[in-house]
């Protein structure tokens, strides 16, 4: 498995083998000259990074050579999916950018036909109906250097399959206790091939479809036909269907349908630091190591899109990792580089300070105000400036002032004269601390009039420039600074040992209440992004901000310093990020 670093200039978007497919295709008059993929997500669960990779894939080509692509719900497992997770992925994918029309389709859709087709491999000689028990199926189906062995079901009349297929879907046996196979090959080398299970009996009410149903089809029967049903070219799934494609174009080819979609495989998409399975991330959820499918420390679109990631940078990822044939794993400091590229452009520059510490200018005349002009985004001059206001209070962060500071510390400490941003220069002339804890409690600074904006007319220079706010001015916030879920590159990987949860980082959230922002921020719109100078940048959560309680989660650092923290904390791990 190779990897793809974080370390990026402006690469050139990688060539992208399906596109050279499809070019093919076009070019030789196949299909008529129609282009139709689809994305397939079955609806038990939210969709992830990895969904992302594929809904960019599959719009994106069609959109380029002015085809369609169809939103099909792959709903054939009742005790697993709900109308919740339709919904939730609807909703990403337009927050994505991509639109489906009136193509959205579900394999409930096509049950009945389903069954119309599983009745005509039976009438020719080509399924039975199993009694084997689900062991005795995995026990008789051999392995990859061993062939199987026929089921004692496996000759069966079709008069008689079709029979035990009728009553199955009467629902006159248990659950489990019988099964419609394929006919294939039990000696057959591709595993897949040995008498595959198309149909089970599950007596759980469909969230569509109610109790119409105790027999589903099994996904592998489903996928090539609804592809079949809806005129689909190009088939594209991920690489661990490859061995599957023979058994789709056995079904196709086997019920001689009218037309024949070409099943296309790439690799998915695997980020260190995460874990994409489903199942785990079911679990995260199920056990409350997570507050919901929507915590911005999962990897989940709707995750991704509280934490306060654009639909920009997440496209603009899928891009630049390409699509492969062979599995890679992308550093994670690639996805957070597109987010800061894209929030650089879009964010306005505002103040924040996370751990106030008091500031008071002995010589700033009491009541008095001033309105200072501070620029939006340096990036953008269209978004022009704001007014902030100055007074003889002022916060600063905790972590500027040093009582004692080492040689390269060039903040704040006593003597030391440092510039307020768009203000003043100060200087420290007085620590006073609580008389019990020695805490520092306040800064008792002198202003120079002379520096208003920032610069000394006499020319001199200091080499701290330090953010704040007015302590009259400012509004109390929540800031929850998220960080990686895991600290193990791998989670759950055998050569680290273990379950995947034992690498929960437990520095993944930290709260900060007590916070205080420049006034503006009062009126923050949810999921709206801000950079805090010098803080990294943040949203408006979207869950639980409002007016009368300001909650902003930090969506990524200005720079990478996961690195330096696995760095402190491992005593060194590869490929932490740079």
């Amino acid at each position: 498995m190779t990897k793809l670093d974080s370390r990026v200039g402006e690469p050139s978007a990688p060539t992208n083998f399906i596109k050279q497919i499809v070019a093919a295709d076009l070019a030789a008059g196949k299909n008529d000259g129609r282009v139709v993929t689809r994305f397939p997500p079955e609806p038990n669960g939210y969709l992830h990074i990895g969904h992302a990779k594929s809904i960019c894939l599959n719009f994106g080509l069609s959109a380029e050579v002015g085809g369609f692509t169809h939103l099909r719900f792959d709903d054939t497992d009742p005790a697993k999916e709900s109308m919740e997770y339709v919904e939730s992925i609807k909703e990403d994918v337009r927050w994505l950018g991509f639109d489906w029309q009136d193509k959205v389709f579900f394999a409930s859709d096509y049950f009945e036909q389903l069954y119309d087709f599983a009745v005509q491999l039976i009438r020719i000689g080509k399924a039975y109906v199993d009694h084997l028990t689900a062991d005795e199926i995995r026990e008789y189906r051999g392995t990859l250097t061993q062939p199987g062995k026929d089921s004692p079901c496996r000759n069966r009349s079709v008069e008689e399959n079709l029979d035990l297929f009728r009553r199955m879907r009467a629902g006159e046996f248990k659950d489990g206790e019988c099964v419609l196979r394929a006919k294939i090959d039990m000696a057959a080398p591709n595993i897949v091939m040995r008498d595959p299970t198309l149909y089970r009996i599950k007596r759980v009410s469909h969230y569509r479809t109610g109790e119409r149903w105790c027999i589903y089809p099994m996904y592998d029967f489903t996928h090539c036909l609804s592809d079949m049903l809806e005129g689909i070219t190009h088939s594209i799934c991920t690489l661990e269907f490859e061995n599957n494609r023979e058994l789709y174009d056995w079904v196709l080819d086997t019920l001689r349908t009218p037309c024949h979609p070409q099943q296309i495989e790439f690799a998915r998409l695997n980020l260190n630091y995460t874990v994409l399975s489903k199942r785990k991330l079911i679990e995260l959820v199920e056990k409350g190591i997570v507050t919901g499918w929507d915590d911005p420390r999962m990897p989940t679109i709707s995750g991704y899109r509280r934490r306060g990631y654009t639909p920009e940078a997440i496209r603009n990822f899928c891009e630049r990792i390409g699509v492969a044939r062979a599995d890679s794993t992308v550093d994670i400091g690639l996805m957070e580089h597109c987010l800061r590229e894209d929030l650089n452009r879009r964010a306005p520059r505002v103040m924040a300070v996370l751990r106030p510490l008091k500031v008071t200018l002995v010589n700033y005349p009491e009541g008095r105000i001033e309105e200072l002009d501070a620029i939006n985004n340096p990036e953008d001059p269209t978004m022009g400036s704001r007014r902030v206001p100055f007074s003889r209070e002022i916060f600063i962060e905790r972590e500027d002032f040093l009582e004692a500071p080492p040689k390269k510390f060039f903040r704040l400490a006593p003597g030391r004269e440092v510039r307020l941003r768009y203000a003043y220069f100060i200087t420290c002339q007085e620590v006073v601390k609580d008389p019990l804890t020695g805490e520092v409690t306040e800064l008792r600074c002198t202003y120079d009039p002379a520096t208003r904006g920032g610069d000394a007319p006499d020319g001199r220079k200091v080499q701290g420039t330090l953010h704040w706010v007015s302590v009259a001015h400012a509004v109390p916030a929540e800031v929850r600074l998220y960080n990686h879920l895991f600290t193990q590159e791998n989670p759950g990987d055998v050569a680290t040992g273990g379950h995947f949860t034992d690498h929960i980082n437990p520095a993944s959230l930290e709260v900060l209440t007590g916070c205080r922002l420049e006034p503006g921020l009062a009126a923050a719109a949810p999921g709206s992004p801000y950079q805090f100078e010098r803080l990294g940048y943040f949203c408006a959560d979207a869950g639980d901000s409002r007016p009368d309680r300001l909650v902003f989660n930090r969506s990524v650092t200005l720079r990478d310093t996961w690195a330096k923290i696995v760095k402190k904390e491992t005593g060194g791990t590869k490929g932490a990020g740079k």
